[in-house]
């Protein structure tokens, strides 16, 4: 486990913001059928900005670690500054990933855009 930072190991180990909102204002869910992540993130919106972002995550240490930071990333942003991370900023803040495991940090910024387009559609009454 030496390849992983000390900061993806905490985001593993002591995973921030999981769990669902109970009335998200958006849901967003990925999946990698190569190696079998899963991730949904829930949100709640307040005038622009993400007032509460959970998420529910099956994989492997790697696909935690970035949904827990996703989610501290993004959570009091507004709706462009979390729709503007990208798979660079979450492995940049992790201290890095394996070469290996980069798939999984775009799985959490895609994940949390779906959330945001499916509140925007909702908005706009799609």
């Amino acid at each position: 486990m030496a390849f992983y930072s000390e900061k993806v190991m905490d985001h593993f180990q002591n995973p921030r913001n999981v769990g669902e909102i109970a009335d998200p204002d958006g849901v967003g869910e990925v999946g990698n059928p190569i190696c079998g992540d899963m991730m949904t993130f829930y949100i709640k919106v307040k005038g622009n900005v993400l007032e509460d972002v959970k998420f529910k995550t099956f994989g492997c240490g790697a696909a935690i670690a970035v949904s827990s930071i996703v989610a501290e990333m993004a959570k009091g942003k507004t709706l462009d500054e979390a729709k503007s991370i990208t798979n660079e900023m979450v492995a940049k803040e992790l201290g890095g990933l394996p070469p290996n495991k980069m798939h999984c940090s775009n799985l959490g910024a895609d994940a949390l855009r779906k959330a945001i387009d499916s509140y925007l559609a909702k908005k706009e009454g799609k």
